[in-house]
């Protein structure tokens, strides 16, 4: 009898883990790339029969969430300081519904960033919606609030963007800042939490973790540290050492390997940011003789830029924990591309790091691994293509829109689809030795990841959704 009982929980755990693919949908649950073979894609976005509609929209850096029939985003009006939410029809682009948060304050942000930056979930029942300022909101397909989950804001002067994550029944939230970082799971129905763990010694980050192992575990990319969750309980599993000292890429999954491409300024052997030892700051600074660092006493460089995330308490001084603690961030802060397997335990960092490459590496957008090919794009419009197996590099190059880079990249169809900040959507033909097919100068700013899906490529810019199509 005690056998049968065990074995209905462990079949009730795997189906309440599962979701039909097509029900489900999350900032980059397909990698990128999953099933976008199927249908003919676009390449030449200039082409007026390629438009299937255009829809005018508030900012926001959201990436389409798309379920059924419907499209769902964030925006933010910054005359108003609105955050809401909005839902589009998929196949006319017209508006459904719009819902305004339940907001009292706007978080800070990054000058290039948004309030409304975390990509919309949804399991074909609700819609889950993160704001740094609010919290989790949960409404139903027709709008309605049906609870909402209260967070932040957080000690962070750059925001939140990481996007929550759907796994069965439950919602994915990973929150790196300054000081406090978590990673939790709610209930979707209830917005309950079912555990929540510390991710104490963490620094901010914002990459939106990735699920593997049929949901049951999941990957959560964060300061020099990529760690592996079990979904049930919050456990760790698994962890790799040397990553950046802020992560704002996702993970890939493809072929049971986790690719990681990440870079943040100061993590190069050859222009690494450091720190001298506390002693040699208070000889140095600490001009007060309180045996503390004050911002007032320390002068231009990198400790002062950074003074807010470094100074945790917020007191306008350094103590020795504070100053110790970054100084490790930067001294163990690599830049690189990683390949990992993912059937380790512990630590894995020197056994199951299949490959590392240290040339080429973006800052935020997310790579793409197609057809045993992962790409990355880099500011200013550079190209790496790797060797998804060796990580041997196959062509560097560049596309047409220079400049920086937010949006993640995307493939199928045998084409690569990347975005410039400026706007211009540059498409490549796809292959180790790959080639650009055709690039379009939108002229509006592009911080959103493009969607694919069913044959279609959803679009958004700083003021507008668009939906391509091939005939």
């Amino acid at each position: 009898m005690r056998m049968s009982l065990l074995l209905c929980c462990v079949l009730l755990f795997a189906v309440t883990l599962r979701s039909p693919a097509g029900d489900v949908s999350y900032f980059r649950h397909d990698h990128g790339v999953a099933g976008h073979d199927r249908e003919r894609l676009p390449a030449d976005l200039s082409k007026e029969s390629s438009l299937r509609w255009r829809t005018l929209l508030l900012p926001g850096h959201s990436s389409p969430c798309i379920v059924g029939d419907a499209l769902y985003l964030t925006t933010f009006d910054s005359e108003s300081d609105q955050l809401a939410t909005v839902a589009l029809d998929r196949e006319t682009g017209e508006r459904r519904w719009m819902q305004v948060a339940p907001t009292t304050r706007i978080e800070p942000y990054h000058s290039a960033g948004s309030p409304a930056s975390c990509t919309v979930a949804c399991d074909g029942r609700r819609v889950y919606v993160f704001f740094g300022s609010v919290g989790l909101l949960c409404y139903d397909l027709s709008g309605r609030l049906l609870w909402r989950h209260q967070m932040g804001p957080f000690q962070d002067e750059f925001g939140a963007c990481s996007s929550p994550v759907i796994a069965g029944d439950r919602i994915l939230l990973v929150q790196d800042h300054d000081v406090g970082s978590f990673l939790t799971a709610l209930d979707s129905a209830t917005g309950i939490t079912i555990w929540a763990i510390s991710r104490e010694g963490f620094t901010r980050s914002y990459s939106t973790p990735i699920l593997i192992d049929d949901n049951r575990t999941v990957v959560v990319a964060g300061s020099l540290r990529l760690t592996a969750y079990d979904v049930r309980t919050g456990k760790t599993k698994w962890w790799v050492d040397g990553l950046s000292r802020i992560v704002d890429p996702t993970p890939v999954y493809s072929n049971n390997h986790i690719y990681i491409a990440t870079k943040s300024a100061g993590g190069d052997q050859s222009n690494r940011i450091s720190m001298e030892p506390w002693d040699e700051a208070l000889a140095r600074y600490d001009s007060s003789d309180d045996e503390l660092v004050a911002k007032t006493e320390l002068p231009e460089g990198p400790v002062l830029k950074r003074f807010f995330r470094i100074d945790l308490n917020q007191d306008g001084k350094l103590n020795e924990s504070e100053w110790q603690k970054h100084a490790r961030v930067f001294e163990h802060a690599q830049n690189v591309a990683i390949s990992v397997s993912t059937d380790g335990h512990g630590d894995v960092t020197n056994s199951h790091v299949e490959w590392i490459c240290r040339r080429g590496l973006p800052t935020v957008p997310s790579c793409v691994v197609y057809r045993d090919v992962l790409y990355m794009v880099r500011n200013s419009g550079i190209v790496t293509s790797l060797d998804a197996r060796t990580g041997k590099l196959h062509k560097r190059g560049r596309a047409r829109g220079p400049g920086n880079y937010y949006a993640s990249l995307t493939a199928g169809d045998g084409k690569v689809y990347l975005a410039s900040e400026g706007g211009v959507v540059t498409v490549l033909e796809a292959g180790p030795d790959w080639s650009i097919l055709a690039s379009h100068d939108f002229g509006e700013r592009i911080m959103a990841t493009p969607k694919i899906l069913d044959g279609r490529i959803y679009l958004r810019t700083e003021t507008a959704v668009y939906c391509f199509a091939k005939r």
